[in-house]
């Protein structure tokens, strides 16, 4: 992985549930709280995926939530990254044969990162964050080089 050298702006991230158990989402907040106070760093949680830069995705997809986890990913702006928290969201993990589910989030929307386990635990979401980072700025600078050719 690249370092990032300089980063442009603070980290927004939408948290989405698509049909999870929670486990992930306790985690998710857990790395909020001031244990490890993720928002020091920039990274900040916002209401509305308009304002996003990551979308962040919890659980399989459920057949209900399918539209809509398309919808939420077609109203975060460009350039955007996906992150799949869990393993539900990657496999199914243990919902993986219910009748309700439509398969797992890539199934969906493209996944930029992975983060593994059931639950992952904070320091594994953090790492998945700054993946995800560096991801977004190298997406941004690409961006901003399309521009400049214009």
């Amino acid at each position: 992985m690249k370092l990032v050298k300089s980063l442009d702006k603070s980290l927004w991230v939408f948290h989405v549930n698509s049909g999870s158990c929670n486990g992930c989402d306790i985690e998710i907040v857990a790395a909020l709280t001031p244990r490890y106070d993720v928002e020091r760093f920039g990274i900040k949680l916002v209401g509305s995926p308009r304002h996003a830069d990551v979308l962040l995705v919890t659980g399989p997809v459920t057949k209900p939530m399918r539209e809509r986890i398309k919808r939420i990913y077609d109203q975060t702006p460009d350039p955007k990254v996906v992150m799949c928290v869990g393993t539900c969201g990657s496999t199914g993990g243990v919902f993986y044969d219910s009748y309700t589910l439509d398969g797992p989030i890539d199934d969906v929307i493209p996944v930029t990162i992975y983060v593994i386990g059931c639950p992952p635990r904070p320091e594994a979401i953090i790492d998945g964050v700054v993946k995800a980072w560096a991801k977004l700025e190298e997406l941004r600078g690409e961006t901003k080089k399309k521009e400049g050719k214009k």
